[in-house]
């Protein structure tokens, strides 16, 4: 006897599958909820409780518990986020004084006179500071005056002229990048520094200095290497 196609038709029970990534939800009767794994720093590492993942750049990495206070971990963030944002550009501008032939970086910023591409500055470098100094002040005191702690970090309007946080999806990858790349930025000025202290050249010569002979010329060999340390 053959079977029909109705037949074979037997009730099921529907299953809903959802991704469900540092939130709780309430599956009702049939649904099936699947809880995304957190990306952690190093496999296998147990997230802290109070790092849920929603934070942009949350891997679970907080060995000394600095950010077990809520409003610390608040001030981390956006502390975070300016210092990557700054080394960023300062990593940008050593790199960049190397290339355009204005000597290494430390040089360039101590030369008598100032000069900013190729023209000479009618100011001393201790005048320059000064004003820096000046502007830095200004611009950090109206940006504690926002109280809104997303504005702090995000505060849209001229400081986004390409638009990148008019799509939200976009933005939050984008948030994700800048914090990686600040971190790496980070890392970067601090190897910068011990170049310059172990070596005296900026980071473009080091480089080319290694790759002509890189056995002679390697992180084992620099005075402020780890094992000399």
């Amino acid at each position: 006897m053959a079977l029909s196609t109705s037949a074979l038709r037997a009730p099921v029970l529907s299953r809903s599958v959802r991704s469900v990534r540092g939130t709780r939800s309430t599956a009702g009767r049939g649904n099936v909820v699947v809880q995304a794994a957190k990306q952690s720093w190093m496999p296998g590492v147990k997230h802290p409780d109070y790092l849920d993942g929603t934070l942009p750049g949350d891997y679970g990495f907080d060995p000394l518990r600095l950010a077990e206070d809520p409003k610390l971990l608040q001030r981390f963030t956006e502390a975070e986020l300016q210092n990557g944002r700054w080394a960023m550009l300062g990593v940008a501008g050593m790199i960049a004084v190397e290339v355009l032939g204005q000597g290494n970086w430390i040089d360039a910023a101590v030369k008598s006179p100032q000069t900013y591409m190729g023209k000479e500055i009618p100011l001393s470098l201790p005048v320059l500071c000064f004003i820096e100094f000046l502007a830095f002040a200004f611009v950090e005191s109206k940006r504690n005056e926002e109280t809104d702690p997303v504005k702090r970090c995000y505060p849209g309007g001229p400081f986004d002229p390409l638009g990148f946080s008019n799509d939200p999806a976009k933005f939050e990858q984008y948030k994700i990048k800048e914090v990686k790349n600040g971190r790496l930025a980070m890392l970067a000025f601090l190897g910068f520094l011990s170049q310059q202290v172990g070596t005296g050249t900026g980071p473009i010569q080091n480089l080319l200095d290694h790759v002509a002979d890189p056995w002679h010329v390697n992180v084992s060999l620099n005075k402020v290497a780890l094992p000399y340390l």
